[in-house]
Parts: structure tokens; C-alpha cells; sequence
């Protein structure tokens, strides 16, 4: 092809029928290169579906079950609180200490969030690491209105992995953690931590 014919076929207006055999020409010399071309972003969407597939997977990871407890009522001789006895009730479960002070701290919240009765969702304290009577006093100072389990050996908080204190979790109706607080409570991660729970439950 001379120059002129190069010319003359660029600058002509090309028809449908043109193009298309300009495209199958364009098909034919690159048959391999573009073959490998398929390939490879077939390839790219399999890795990107298997990226973004494994990304969700670990964005919501499974529940896990709260370990079962069942212990003293603190002043309530001869009562037992236990998780099975909030079946079916998405749970707040407390594990605190009267002389932890961030403790002392997010009692007082407690009591009072409780006694509004605008959680709508069941509230259980466990004293850890504690005397009876330190623990007693405490708790009425602070007029605490719902249940507390006394729990002097640990053995509820090495069941749920709490090394410090204070720590807070909340279980939708089947029982299942999901959420924690590490530290004291404020009222922004009681109203996040039941919003979770009553959606998970």
C-alpha cells in the first residue's frame, strides 16, 4: 500500500461495513494478544469477586455464644442469676468491682439507666474479685436495681476472656456477644450496644 492509499483511506469516511472488516482484520493479527488479554480480566474479576467475597467474610465475622453463668444473687440469700434465666431477652451483662475505679465511675450510670426503664433490654451485674461486704456496700450506695451476680473466685470473668475491669457485653435474644466494651460504659455505648442487640436478636 503506498502512501497516497494510506492517505486517501484515513481521510475517506468510513462506512458500517468498512468498519467491520477493519475490525476483523484488527481480530486476526491479534488473535493471541488478545486472547491472553480475555484471559487475564476474567482472571482479575475471579480475584476481585474472591477479594471482595473474603473482605465481607471478615467484615461480619460469626457470633459467638456467651458462656453460660450461674451464680449468687448478692444480697438475696439462696437466689441464683444465670444466663439461662434471661432465655429468649437480649442481655446486658456488667463485669465490675467496687474497688475498680472506673468501676465507681459507670455504676451510678447504670443505676440510672436501668431504673428509666429506656433500655428495654435486661441488665445483669457480675461482682469479680470482690469481698461480700465491700460489694454489698457498694452496690446499695449506688442504688443499683438490677441483679448482681457475686463472683469472688473469677471464674464468669476468665469464662468470657475479662483480664480488666470494668467490661461490658451485649447479647441479642439468642444469646450470642455482639458488642464490647473495654472501660467504662457511657450512655452513647449503652444506647449503640442495645441498638445491636435487639437488631441482632
Amino acid at each position: 500500500m503506498t502512501a497516497t492509499d494510506e492517505t486517501k483511506r484515513t481521510t475517506e469516511p468510513q462506512t458500517w461495513a468498512g468498519a467491520l472488516r477493519e475490525v476483523g482484520r484488527a481480530a486476526l493479527r491479534h488473535k493471541v494478544a488478545t486472547g491472553i488479554i480475555a484471559v487475564c480480566v476474567v482472571g482479575s474479576l475471579i480475584a476481585i469477586g474472591l477479594v471482595g467475597s473474603a473482605a465481607g467474610e471478615t467484615a461480619r465475622p460469626a457470633l459467638v455464644a456467651a458462656p453460660a453463668f450461674r451464680l449468687p444473687v448478692l444480697g438475696h440469700d439462696g437466689q441464683q442469676v444465670s444466663l439461662s434465666g434471661y432465655r429468649g431477652r437480649p442481655l446486658i451483662v456488667n463485669f465490675f468491682a467496687s474497688w475498680c475505679e472506673p468501676c465507681q465511675k459507670e455504676t451510678p450510670l447504670l443505676a440510672r439507666f436501668h431504673s428509666t426503664g429506656k433500655g428495654n433490654v435486661a441488665l445483669v451485674g457480675l461482682d469479680e474479685n470482690d469481698t461480700i461486704g465491700n460489694a454489698t456496700s457498694f452496690t446499695r450506695a449506688e442504688g443499683v436495681g438490677y441483679p448482681v451476680g457475686f463472683d469472688p473466685g473469677g471464674s464468669a470473668a476468665t469464662s468470657y476472656g475479662v483480664a480488666a475491669l470494668p467490661q461490658t457485653f451485649f447479647l441479642n435474644a439468642r444469646h450470642q456477644i455482639v458488642h464490647r466494651v473495654f472501660g467504662a460504659v457511657t450512655l452513647a455505648d449503652l444506647h449503640k450496644g442495645i441498638e445491636l442487640a435487639t437488631a441482632a436478636g
